[in-house]
């Protein structure tokens, strides 16, 4: 899929081990594909069991670990479970920040609060989560059944304050790297989820693509998937009511795209206002019948629109020609 990174996610400590990681980091490395690796934020407020534990909480095991992993080319750090906002928590996602600057390390924060103003304070604060992310829609059936809806809120809500690690475009009909024999039902198209993609800011996106979409998906969505920005010019509010549907337009250099979700538990039809298109060809990628994804070809009218018809909690993506 030629993307630029992968998480190696909680428990590796124990699941792969220290001793194993720099042959496994070098193996990456010859595939093109650099590493992230998460990491408990610890301290005395913090018991989640998941490790590596007790290396982020101080200064001297935190440098001690990040020289580690500048040592064997490491590119990030994923780090989880802060404890709240009180004024120590908040001193410590500050000190991670200087800390990892100073080894060359990005950092994405996981359980943690809303970021306040730190991407224009650190360099390498690529984003967080603070939101109700992907995981959950594993966890709950609730969570699935609401994902749509969910859609409709976060680009009005959370993502307008900064960038948001919410890990989308699932394209399993059940969340469960077995999908076909146990977990929670997803009730979103195809093109629902490939819109999250452009939806959901965030400058490095987790993707929650499975090996077996590699073969269940048209050649024309990967490849989507390879080219989509993570970075963007420009945004602009199309149409949309938060809790219904809604359509946002990123551009990235000359190119345009347009994400559309409908949050609602009907099928619908949409009318959109691009005149930033007018006239132009651009492509389409649709909802079809069997709420799988189509493509094709269309074109703006000369007054700037487009008609849309969207499956009940499904979506569509038009891309610009560049």
């Amino acid at each position: 899929m030629h993307f630029n990174y992968i998480l190696i996610d909680a428990l590796w400590d124990k699941q792969i081990g220290y001793e194993n990681m720099p042959s496994l980091i070098h193996y990456a490395q010859s595939k093109g594909v650099d590493v992230f690796l998460w990491y408990n934020s610890n301290g005395y407020w913090n018991d989640a069991p998941q490790g590596p534990r007790g290396r982020m909480d101080t200064s001297v095991a935190r440098q001690k670990e990040m020289q580690w992993m500048k040592d064997l080319g490491v590119k990030g750090i994923k780090i989880d479970f802060f404890g709240g906002d009180k004024q120590e928590t908040m001193k410590l996602y500050e000190d991670i920040l200087t800390d990892a600057n100073r080894y060359g390390l990005m950092v994405i924060f996981h359980g943690t609060t809303i970021p306040r103003g730190w991407q224009r304070m650190y360099p390498n604060h690529v984003s967080s989560e603070a939101v109700l992310a992907s995981e959950n829609l594993i966890f709950n059936q609730h969570y699935a059944d609401t994902e749509a809806s969910c859609t409709t809120i976060l680009p009005f809500t959370r993502n307008v304050v900064a960038a948001m690690d919410f890990g989308g475009v699932v394209f399993n009909k059940r969340f469960s790297k077995y999908p076909e024999k146990s977990g929670n039902i997803r009730r979103t198209t195809d093109a629902l989820e490939l819109a999250t993609s452009v939806l959901y800011e965030s400058p490095i996106q987790n993707i929650a693509i499975a090996p077996n979409n590699l073969s269940e998906q048209p050649q024309y969505v990967l490849d989507f998937l390879t080219k989509v920005p993570t970075i963007w010019d420009e945004t602009r509010y199309i149409a949309g009511t938060p809790n219904k549907d809604v359509a946002i337009a990123r551009r990235n250099g000359q190119t345009w795209y347009v994400a559309v979700t409908n949050g609602e538990n009907i099928n619908k039809k949409m009318t959109l206002s691009l005149p930033m298109l007018t006239g132009q060809k651009v492509t389409l990628y649709y909802d079809l019948k069997d709420r799988t994804i189509g493509m094709k070809e269309v074109e703006i009218s000369k007054k700037g629109e487009i008609n849309l018809n969207l499956l009940n909690e499904g979506g569509a993506v038009i891309v610009s020609k560049e």
